[in-house]
């Protein structure tokens, strides 16, 4: 696994040539020219130039992207993880993604870490625990029915907007029998959602989750993606991304903290082919805790 990192100070040859550096377990790249043209840009008021000065840079990340690229392949390294920074290079990012390496990106912990996500939400609004929790998914996975248990667990009650009803009916029938509890399973685009307090959207991209009328002030936990709500009444909040602070992994490098992501240092870690009960057993010896949904 390797760390992708910019520089603010390449040496002039690596600058010109836009040659990447090894140093033990990071690729550091040499500075784009975004920020330098993004300065003369504000002078620059002829849209044809400006349209010059973005293929100007979208051919720089691609072809820093394939110079990457060589280096991983000797490595013979899949996955990586970008820094804060070179998150932000859409280009860039797209290209190492067609190239077939995996990009930690804390979407998979995201996803584990739901449960704990909306703890939060109901700790920071300061509600009750008597509260209407919706979880919107198409799939069930160990992931999916460890955080459905968990909400059943401690708030008693979840309701299941689903395209695919009769891949949850089954659940119904065990959560009646090890719980005595009835969980809602529907998809009524009118009233699924109308109630909902805290909404959990695993899986439904930003088109489908606009089909559903939803409460005026719920918050929206995003595990997908970032997603907007067209619906002109909508007040609540939609938490998108999120930051965790962990303890117990091994610690080498503590610049790291600053310029990458802990969510995606941890999630790299995390052997995710492993039984749910190992995941979250691991999660918890290392005390993981999300400090911040953005």
């Amino acid at each position: 696994m390797y760390f992708i990192q910019e520089t603010d100070k390449p040496k002039i040859l690596s600058q010109l040539l836009l040659i990447p550096k090894l140093e033990k377990d990071k690729i550091i790249l040499p500075m784009f020219l975004e920020k330098e043209e993004k300065n003369k840009q504000k002078e620059i008021k002829n849209k044809e130039k400006d349209l010059k000065l973005e293929n100007k840079i979208a051919k720089q990340e691609i072809l820093i992207a394939k110079k990457t690229k060589k280096i991983l392949d000797k490595t013979h390294c899949k996955k990586v993880i970008l820094s804060k920074q070179m998150q932000e290079k859409e280009i860039f990012y797209n290209q190492l993604y067609t190239y077939g390496f995996e990009i930690s990106d804390g979407r998979w912990l995201f996803k584990v870490l739901a449960f704990d996500a909306i703890n939060y939400v109901i700790k920071k609004n300061k509600t009750t625990e008597k509260i209407k929790i919706s979880v919107l998914t198409n799939e069930i996975d160990d992931i999916v029915l460890e955080t459905i248990n968990q909400i059943i667990k401690k708030y008693k009650n979840i309701n299941i907007v689903t395209n695919h009803m009769e891949k949850f009916k089954k659940l119904e029938e065990q959560i009646l029998e090890e719980y005595g509890i009835m969980i809602t399973v529907n998809n009524n685009k009118k009233k699924s959602l109308i109630k909902s307090d805290i909404i959990l959207n695993l899986d439904f991209p930003n088109e489908l989750i606009n089909k559903y009328r939803i409460a005026e002030k719920a918050s929206i936990i995003n595990i997908r993606g970032n997603i907007k709500i067209n619906q002109k009444r909508f007040e609540g909040k939609i938490y998108n991304d999120y930051e965790i602070k962990y303890e117990n992994l091994e610690e080498f490098d503590f610049d790291k903290e600053n310029i990458y992501y802990k969510k995606n240092i941890y999630e790299a870690y995390i052997y995710k082919q492993q039984p749910i009960e190992n995941i979250m057993n691991k999660i918890r010896k290392d005390k993981v805790k999300i400090v911040e949904l953005l």
